[in-house]
């Protein structure tokens, strides 16, 4: 196969008996990240399984709108969306649904170096609003398969590590306890500075997706 798919760690069938609700969050640094971890989710759990998609990419034209809508069950995310809209329908989706596992990308971009770099807001709104928990996924290698400004992938091997579940928090705290699991993955997985000090109370950025 042209990308290989490698999943280790926590049991989506034992993650599906306890939590019908997810927010399932990863590192970010590759168009191949969305798919892979609904192509490592069993199909049986696709009905339930919705993905926060950038607008401007996942719906930029006839073909990537309905792959997007039909087959990832892509919500629209507009990044310049001062509104709050999207956060509404999140929210409102993650309320009154039985059963929903968002995909949902914290960083708000693609890495351009595939460090993993500090979270939006808008992760911690959704799961303290909601009580929604948040499952820790880590991707490696999609930096190496398809690094940002890259107009084609590479054939090649994605670990896509499924962890813990996380109690919904503030964003320090998930990113915090996210930061400590991936570490013990790939040390190298983030900036050095970032290794060194996380913490950074007058930091409150936006939330994009």
């Amino acid at each position: 196969l042209y990308i290989r798919l490698k999943v280790t760690g926590t049991s989506f069938s034992e993650l599906r008996r306890t939590n019908p609700k997810l927010l399932i969050i990863s590192n970010h640094a590759s168009h191949l990240d969305a798919t892979s971890i609904a192509a490592a989710i069993p199909r049986r759990y696709w009905l339930d399984l919705y993905i926060a998609a950038a607008k401007d990419y996942f719906f930029s034209n006839p073909l990537f709108t309905f792959f997007s809508k039909h087959c990832l069950g892509a919500i629209p995310i507009d990044r310049k969306d001062r509104r709050g809209e999207a956060i509404n329908l999140i929210i409102k989706l993650l309320h009154d649904l039985p059963r929903i596992w968002l995909i949902i990308f914290p960083e708000g971009t693609r890495s351009k170096d595939g460090k993993i770099q500090e979270f939006k807001r808008g992760i911690s709104i959704f799961s303290e609003r909601t009580q929604t928990p948040i499952l820790f996924i880590y991707i490696e290698g999609n930096a190496d398969l398809w690094p940002k400004g890259k107009l084609l992938p590479k054939p090649g091997k994605l670990n896509i590590h499924v962890g813990p579940v996380h109690p919904p928090g503030d964003i320090q705290t998930v990113y915090a306890a996210y930061r400590e699991w991936v570490l013990t993955i790939n040390p190298e997985a983030f900036q050095e500075d970032q290794k060194k000090e996380l913490q950074n109370e007058n930091s409150d950025p936006e939330f994009e997706s």
